[in-house]
C-alpha cells in the first residue's frame, strides 16, 4: 500500500468513527483532494482529521465537522444551498457534488477570490461565490432548501431563519464561546422551526407579533439529571444533562 493511500484509509476510518455514515459523503470526501485548499506547510496534513489554518487568520474545518454537519443536511441532490463562510472553500466544493445549486458568501474578498479559482480548476460551475456580510443571508435568492453557516454564533441569525423555505433545513453551530458550542438542525416547518440538538427537540414557531420564535417544546422521555439551559435565538431551551 502506497503512502498516499495509507492516508487516505485513515482520513476515511476518523471520518466513520466519528459518526460520519453517509455513503455519499464519504465517496465525496475520499474523492475531493482536500491538499487543494491548504497551502504552504500545512498542505501534507492535509489528510489530518484537524483544523488548519488559511489566509485572513481563518481555518479549514476538521474533515469529521465538515463530514457531519454535510450528513446532517440530508440532501437528496436537488436542493438550493446557501454557505455562510467560505474561507477556503473545501465545504462548499463537497456541497456542490450533492446539491443542485450552492451559493457561499464570505466578507473576505480575498478569500472568495482564492476558492474561485479552485472551483474554475476542479470545473464545479454549481458554486456561486459572493463577497458579503453572511448574516444577512441572500435575499435575493432565497427562499433556500438548505443553509449551513461554518462559523459559531450564539443564535440562530433570524435573516437566514427567515429565508429557509418551508421543509428546509439549516445546520450550524451555536454557542456563546469556542468551548461552548453544540451542532443544531433547524427545520422550518408550516407551524414555525423545530430544533434538533444533541438528544433534546424543540419546535419554535414565530409569535404572531413577529418579533420572533415562541417556545413550544416537544414531548421526550424523562431522564434522571439536572437540568441545563442553552441560549437558542430569543427563546431559551432546556436539556437533561447526567449528573456528574
Amino acid at each position: 500500500m502506497t503512502e498516499e493511500a495509507e492516508r487516505k484509509m485513515q482520513f476515511l476510518f476518523a471520518l466513520r468513527s466519528h459518526g460520519v455514515t453517509d455513503p455519499r459523503v464519504l465517496s465525496v470526501m475520499e474523492r475531493l483532494d482536500r491538499r487543494r485548499f491548504v497551502t504552504g506547510l500545512f498542505a501534507d496534513r492535509a489528510w489530518e482529521d484537524m483544523p488548519l489554518p488559511i489566509a485572513c487568520g481563518q481555518t479549514i474545518s476538521q474533515p469529521s465537522v465538515v463530514g457531519k454537519m454535510t450528513q446532517a443536511l440530508r440532501l437528496t441532490g436537488r436542493e438550493k444551498v446557501l454557505e455562510i463562510g467560505t474561507g477556503s472553500g473545501y465545504q462548499a466544493a463537497i456541497l456542490s457534488h450533492l446539491a443542485r445549486r450552492v451559493y457561499t458568501i464570505d466578507r473576505f474578498r480575498s478569500l472568495v477570490s482564492g476558492a474561485e479559482q479552485i472551483f474554475d480548476a476542479l470545473g464545479l460551475t454549481n458554486i456561486t461565490a459572493i463577497t458579503a456580510d453572511g448574516s444577512r443571508g441572500l435575499p435575493e435568492q432565497a427562499p433556500f432548501d438548505r443553509i449551513l453557516v461554518t462559523a459559531a454564533a450564539e443564535d440562530p441569525p433570524g435573516p437566514l431563519l427567515a429565508q429557509l423555505r418551508e421543509g428546509g433545513i439549516m445546520v450550524l453551530p451555536v454557542g456563546q464561546s469556542d468551548a461552548v458550542q453544540s451542532l443544531i438542525r433547524v427545520t422550518r416547518t408550516a407551524e414555525g422551526f423545530e430544533y434538533d440538538e444533541l438528544l433534546t427537540s424543540v419546535s419554535c414557531p414565530w409569535s404572531k407579533s413577529g418579533r420572533g420564535p415562541v417556545l413550544r417544546k416537544r414531548q421526550t422521555p424523562r431522564t434522571n439529571g439536572a437540568q441545563s439551559e442553552q441560549r437558542c435565538g430569543r427563546w431559551r431551551l432546556s436539556r437533561s444533562v447526567p449528573v456528574r
